[in-house]
């Protein structure tokens, strides 16, 4: 990891714990507020742990943007849980004749950036 890379990945952790620390839930409960921010505080340290090994630049810039863009995403929507994704169970079309493996790699290919790594912790 370059010395750049490492900036911005701390620069980066450092944000979420921010937002978390600010962070106000859309209802007006406390209780809720905690759960939230607790969840943030949880998921972010599993996800940089996860991937603290990762060496290979490309790949630490795609869990960069994916960090940046689940960040944004929960302050637009002030909701911190993933976005899902509605794609029914082999629901992209193919063409005549692949199989399983192709309609696996289509969702692979079609899910959002946000939650590339979701599935993983």
């Amino acid at each position: 990891m370059t010395a750049s890379t490492r900036g911005a990945v701390l620069s980066l952790y450092r944000r979420v714990f921010r937002v978390a620390r600010s962070w106000q839930a859309l209802s007006a409960d406390k209780g809720a507020t905690e759960t939230e921010r607790k969840y943030i505080i949880q998921e972010a340290g599993a996800l940089f742990r996860q991937n603290q090994q990762v060496t290979d630049q490309e790949a630490i810039k795609r869990c960069i943007e994916e960090c940046e863009a689940r960040i944004e995403i929960g302050l637009h929507y002030r909701n911190p849980y993933p976005r899902a994704t509605y794609l029914p169970p082999l629901g992209l079309a193919t063409q005549k004749g692949r199989k399983l493996r192709a309609q696996q790699r289509l969702r692979k290919q079609a899910k959002p950036l946000y939650m590339q790594s979701h599935d993983q912790t």
